[in-house]
This record gives C-alpha cells, structure tokens and sequence, in this order.
C-alpha cells in the first residue's frame, strides 16, 4: 500500500506512522523552504529533532511546492499510483491547486482521501485555523479536566491529535475494505473536534437527558471512589482504580477500612462517591506510611488494581514494558541506537514494525523522483526552479 502523507504536525502525519507501521510505503511530502513545524517541536540533539525520529519513522522524505504548477504535476503522479493521500489543508485549498478529489480521482479512482482539519470541510468554522489544543477546549475534555476550584486543564501533549490519528487510520482501513467491494475510493472528512468528543463518555446524553455539566473532580473520578492519586512514604506516588465492585471491597478491606464494605452506600460506584472524602483518607493514610515498591506488593497479594506513577525512565526499565517489546531502540544514522515506542499491537501472522526512524527534511526526493519516472536531468530542473 502506497500513502502520501501531504500533512504536517501531528493527527495526519501519526496517521500515516501508523500505517507505515503495518507495512504501507509511506511518502512525506513537505515545502522544500518550510518543512513540517513539527521538526521544530520539541527538544533536539546534535540539531537533530527527535520527535520527529518518531513521528517520521517508516516514511520516506520528499520535498515539493504544491503551490506551483510543476509540484502540482509530480503530486498528480504520486497520487495515480497512491492508495491513499492524508492531507490537513484549509478547506479548499487542495481544490484551489486542483489537487481536489475530483482531479485526483479521475486518474485514480480508487483514491482513498484523508481530510483531517481542525472542524471539517463543512460549516462555519470550516476555515478557522485547527490544532489539537482548540479540539480539547471544543470537545469539553478541557472543561472537566482540573481540580475543582482551579481553571480547565489542557493536556501537556496531542491528546486530540493522537486520538484523531487512531480515528483516521480506523477510516482509512474502512474505506481500503470498501474498495474491494465497489472498485472505488472515497473522501474521509475528519474534524479533529470529534474523536475526541466521541472519548468523553456520556457528558451529552446526560447533559441532554438531566440538564447537568460533569464538574472538575481532579484525580477523583464522577463513577466511582476511591479513584485518585496518593504520596507514597519514599515521595513516589501510585495510582487506584476501583471501578468494579469486587475491587473496591478488596482495597478499603486491605487499608483497614472493611467495616464500609457493608454499608448499602457502598454497593454502586455512585454511592461510593458520594463518600469519596472519606475513602480517599484511608487509602491516602494507608499508602502514606508505606514505600511504592510496598504498596504495589501489597495492592497485588490483596488483588487490587495500584499503578506505579512512572516517568520515562520508569517506562523503560519496566519488565512487562520489556516482555511485550513496548520500547524499541531503533538504529539511526544520525544518533545511533534511540528509543521510542513501538508498533501500538502484536499480531500473530501480520505484525507491524519499525523498519527506520525519521529521515531527514527532502531525504528521499531524488528516489521518489526517479521512480515517478524523472531521470536525472528532469530532477535537476525541478531543484533549480525550487519545486523540490
């Protein structure tokens, strides 16, 4: 499967890492005078961006002006032999430089189109600049995420975006399905606001249905208590869950709390938070007089669901992050051996993998060039002229 990947920052190009990372032939084509933002994101060694070794990874690198007549002649070819474009221009831009379905999908009919925008390629905010940060604002997540007398918290990182690749590839292999059936490919609109908003659980319904807005809680959870975060003796912290009830007994009988278990309040997640002070201060109080490593051998013999709270150096020296190979090392010319996460599952006939990190800006532009059927002399003239 060929995909040319024509976006930039993160839901289109993580949509195409992950379909690079289930074997497609992936071509990132970026501005030769101004490459994709996201190599500029983030920390760097040695020059060297490193969230871009990840996010490029399996995907050859080409440059090309998709504004000018040449570059929108390479791209036509590059999308007659493609299966799918991903592209996050404004809405009718592509059709401005009659790129749009209609002109691509005349030489290739089976085209499948990844739209993914900010708002969608319909409706009054078509047109309004769309980052991940304005979908988490859009989709609620922003307002129910906090403590509850502090501000809506924003993620430190792509939520939005994230789900939205994992949304877009899902549509991608959808449509892919369907052309088996009818021959032809389709055009995928996805607002980067949606996935996300379809992530949030039942706030419309109930919204709709009782009037009510779901509160700021913090780490507490509005399902069920105790769910929260706790300082262990040593200054680490753990995490708890008890959304069903078997495990919600099994930890406040372990924290020395078994005389709540019998309560009739205690029977529903619901009526649990209704007395999330009180469970929250005795698993609080429980973890405070104890190390991590002995709280998490504790909540294991007892059967109940604890997590270490990690940072990256906990994730790679985890034995079960080793045993399921979540963290791959990677040989890159640039920095040699470096670690990034690995393909999202096993499959036990088609696996995935990482066949090589991030290329460098217009890496692979003479190679894509020649197998479009450029020779030599046509590739020089396109440099000269800054289409490539």
């Amino acid at each position: 499967m060929r995909v040319v990947d024509a976006s930039t920052l993160f839901a289109g190009p993580l949509t195409a890492m992950h379909l690079g990372d289930m074997g497609a032939d992936v071509v990132k084509v970026e501005h030769p005078r101004r490459p994709d933002p996201a190599r500029g994101h983030g920390a760097a060694k040695d020059g060297h961006n490193l969230w871009s070794k990840t996010l490029g990874r399996n995907k050859r690198a080409m440059t090309l002006d998709l504004s000018s007549a040449d570059g929108q002649a390479v791209f036509r070819k590059l999308a007659a032999g493609a299966d799918v474009v991903v592209e996050n221009f404004r809405p009718d831009t592509l059709e401005r430089w009659d790129l749009g379905y209609e002109r691509l999908s005349a030489d290739n009919p089976g085209l499948v189109l990844a739209r993914l925008t900010g708002f969608g390629q319909t409706g009054p905010y078509r047109r309004r600049p769309g980052f991940g940060t304005l979908a988490e604002a859009m989709s609620g997540f922003a307002a129910m995420t906090g403590e509850p007398d502090g501000p809506p918290t924003l993620p430190p990182f792509g939520l939005a975006d994230g789900i939205a690749s994992l949304a877009a590839s899902y549509a991608v292999m959808t449509a892919l399905h369907a052309r088996h059936a009818t021959g032809r490919g389709q055009v995928i609109d996805l607002a980067i606001v949606e996935p996300i908003l379809a992530m949030l659980g039942p706030q419309l319904t109930q919204w709709d249905q009782l009037g009510t807005v779901q509160p700021r809680t913090g780490n507490r959870s509005v399902n069920n208590a105790p769910r929260n975060t706790y300082q262990c003796a040593d200054g680490r912290w753990v995490a708890v869950s008890t959304s069903s009830q078997n495990i919600a007994e099994r930890v406040l009988r372990l924290v020395g709390r078994p005389d709540v278990v019998d309560e009739p309040w205690f029977a529903t997640g619901t009526g649990r938070v209704e007395h999330a002070d009180e469970l929250d201060g005795a698993v609080a109080a429980w973890v405070a007089e104890r190390t991590r490593d002995e709280v998490v051998a504790e909540f294991e013999k007892a059967e109940a669901a604890v997590a270490p709270i990690y940072d990256a150096s906990d994730i790679a020296a985890d034995p079960q992050f080793e045993a399921l190979g979540t963290v791959l090392r990677v040989d890159d010319p640039d920095l040699g051996e470096l670690a990034m996460q690995n393909v999202l599952f096993r499959m036990s006939e088609t696996p995935g993998r990482v066949r090589f990190s991030g290329r460098g800006h217009g890496a692979d532009t003479a190679e894509v060039l020649h197998e479009l059927g450029y020779d030599e002399a046509g590739v020089h003239t396109l440099r000269q002229a800054g289409v490539v």
